[in-house]
């Protein structure tokens, strides 16, 4: 655990926050370096303009990012990787869910507070890989069931891969470690697929042979919603093995 990783982690939200957007079906409003409008305002204690969020500058935003999310999800006194899911979910959910999707990884109570128990569990853990994806398994669940999936689920689905792919490296520092991540993602991948394939093809034969017609269409439909949410996952484990190859790239290249 270093207190000098804000830094990176800075850096990575910032990449996939990007410069000024107003996006109409964003909720959030007009946004730049991914500060959004009310939290601008509420930074500084007063109404703002759009100008004034346009003019928003990459250093002032830093310190934005510290204050308001940072230092809520304490990430000065989390390990490396670790401190990089809470506070990116929580730049993009809210702090005190980001922490909710730690507690969970950890397995501790989830509370959306950092306390000495949770403290205790980051720094104490003995698989801390596990912690950081199944904190971004969780955040993903989360994501799925919003509205807006169908307008932002595609990049918020590489932001959490990319995400758990760069936590995952700043808490093994070994190029090696996540090469094996990336060859797990693969894995899954190909088994998700395979059974999104299997599901409809079996279910809907074994429909035909042991059940009357009637039944045959309703067999069909849970096969296909089966496949459906096979299939989803087959493509956000894909996104998962991508990001680790790159990240072990970037390792390997220096």
């Amino acid at each position: 655990m270093t207190a000098g990783n804000y830094e990176p982690c800075l850096a990575h939200v910032v990449k996939w926050e990007g410069g000024y957007v107003d996006h109409p079906r964003d909720p959030g409003g007009p946004t730049n370096h991914g500060i959004t409008q009310a939290t601008l305002a509420a930074h500084w204690g007063r109404a703002v303009s759009k100008q004034e969020v346009r003019d928003l500058t990459l250093r002032e935003a830093g310190e934005i990012y510290r204050q308001l999310y940072w230092v809520k999800v304490k990430g000065d006194h989390l390990p490396d990787g670790m401190d990089l899911v809470a506070f990116d979910a929580g730049v993009n959910s809210g702090p005190a869910r980001g922490i909710r999707w730690l507690q969970a990884g950890l397995g501790v109570a989830v509370d959306g507070a950092i306390g000495p128990q949770t403290l205790q569990a980051a720094q104490g853990a003995v698989n801390g890989i596990a912690v950081i994806q199944k904190a971004c398994a969780a955040r993903m669940g989360f994501l799925r069931k919003l509205g807006t999936w169908s307008d932002f689920g595609r990049g918020w689905g590489r932001r959490v891969a990319d995400t758990e792919a760069t936590a995952v490296a700043m808490y093994s520092r070994s190029a090696s470690v996540v090469a094996d991540e990336a060859g797990r993602a693969q894995r899954a991948k190909v088994a998700q697929s395979t059974g999104a394939t299997g599901a409809v093809a079996g279910s809907a034969a074994s429909g035909m042979t042991d059940l009357g017609n009637w039944a045959v269409g309703g067999v069909i439909a849970v096969a296909v919603i089966i496949a459906i949410c096979m299939a989803v996952n087959a493509a956000h484990h894909a996104r998962r093995a991508a990001a680790y190859r790159e990240k072990q790239r970037e390792m390997t290249n220096g």
